[in-house]
């Protein structure tokens, strides 16, 4: 009899000491969820607050002529027409991380006609930096053979033209969230012939996240 009470006794308290270990380990689970939410709910307020995406800004500084040759034939109504321009612009990053933008191109257009193009190289903005970039733009002669509207304006001595520039990148967020962002410049400007000067200039400027 006695050593049956022993036995229960004994029953009694392994079941008691699992009872703990399973309680223990209860409480260790809850204790590791709610860290790891609360880690979450960090990043994720973190990623919106402090770390919240900024749009970066393509701003364009300056457009200047560096080379000039123009000549008219009038017998034959044509023009013979080469230029360069110098494309200076600032893209800058307000986020509080680096932005890295991949291969784009900035475009010369004469009245919606893309007649120059030039490689703007992959590269990454640190956290709070503006990046002056220094392009030339060189306008590619054959493209505009056969347009009749070229001997119109180089004849009254006024061209006009647009500069295009398109920056696309991400910028990642806390090393998990990777948001696209694309900032582009247009401007309108016009080419005055006999003085040999860039006036009338008007940019747009629109980044999208």
């Amino acid at each position: 009899m006695a050593m049956e009470v022993e036995k229960e006794k004994q029953m009694e308290v392994r079941g008691e000491a699992r009872s703990r270990r399973r309680r223990r380990w209860t409480i260790c689970c809850a204790v590791t969820v709610g860290v790891l939410v609360a880690v979450v709910l960090l990043i994720v307020i973190l990623a919106f607050t402090v770390f919240k995406a900024k749009r970066p800004v393509t701003s364009v500084n300056s457009v200047s002529l560096e080379n000039l040759d123009f000549s008219l034939d009038v017998l034959r109504v044509r023009v013979d027409l080469n230029l360069t321009l110098d494309l200076g612009i600032t893209v800058e990053n307000p986020n509080k991380v680096g932005f890295r933008y991949k291969n784009s191109s900035a475009l010369l257009h004469y009245r919606g006609k893309m007649v120059g193009e030039v490689p703007i190289p992959a590269d990454e903005i640190s956290a709070g930096e503006k990046k002056p970039i220094n392009l030339t733009l060189t306008l590619l002669a054959d493209r505009l053979l056969g347009d009749p509207q070229v001997y119109s304006d180089v004849f009254s001595g006024e061209l006009p033209l647009n500069t295009y520039t398109k920056i696309s990148g991400k910028v990642l967020l806390m090393n998990i969230f990777r948001i696209q962002v694309d900032s582009t410049a247009s401007c309108d400007l016009t080419l005055y012939l006999s003085s040999r000067t860039v006036g009338n200039q008007q940019c747009k400027y629109k980044t999208k996240l």
